[in-house]
């Protein structure tokens, strides 16, 4: 079975926001949440980083920030997210706190998951599996990777990219420990919590 891991949307309003976050959360259907902003000032993404994180701990989830170790130690997350771009996984690894989780994306490559784990991250992330309103996607992964990443390695693998209720039955048999979403939860028609509820039924 796998879990779901929720992303926050690429803009928020944190007024607005942390209400639908907690409403998310209050499921206990979410174990990690992932704030993932680009463009915004340092002072004013530690101001939500810090907010959403009182609310991801309230709720037993794990606080996940996207790009940067250093505004992530700031705030007192849980752990980091980094793409191909964003710094080295051996050198975050040294300077992190016992217990800091270090996610890395992999697109659709077996050689940037294999330096991954080699560097000390603590999940694989893989993507985009389906076409993705949020973002452009440098790999277009098919669900053999997830078969070879669990042969080869002991790293809990997430998914990402267009996922969604209706899809996600592949994602699930290859073998896939996290579905990430964003637009599937923040979008959906009925609300996020109808939305993880839908989720959840198709990832058992």
């Amino acid at each position: 079975m796998s879990q779901i891991y929720l992303i926050s949307p690429p803009q928020i309003d944190l007024k607005t926001f942390s209400p639908r976050l907690e409403n998310a959360l209050k499921t206990s259907l979410v174990p990690t949440f992932q704030l993932r902003l680009k463009n915004y000032e340092t002072a004013e993404l530690k101001k939500i980083a810090t907010e959403l994180k009182k609310i991801c701990h309230a709720n037993n989830c794990l606080f996940l920030l996207n790009d940067s170790y250093e505004i992530a130690a700031d705030v007192g997350a849980d752990g980091v997210h980094l793409g191909v771009e964003d710094g080295s996984i051996a050198l975050v690894r040294k300077k992190a706190p016992e217990n800091f989780v270090i996610g890395a994306s992999c697109y659709d490559s077996r050689h940037l998951a294999m330096e991954a784990a080699e560097q000390g991250a603590d999940y694989l992330s893989f993507g985009a599996f389906f076409e993705s309103k949020t973002k452009k996607s440098r790999g277009n992964p098919t669900t053999e990777i997830i078969t070879w990443c669990r042969e080869m390695m002991n790293l809990p693998i997430v998914t990402i990219g267009g996922i969604n209720d209706q899809n996600c039955a592949s994602l699930v048999k290859a073998g896939a420990d996290f579905l990430s979403v964003i637009s599937y939860v923040w979008d959906h028609q009925q609300g996020e919590v109808v939305a993880l509820d839908k989720l959840h039924l198709a990832c058992k």
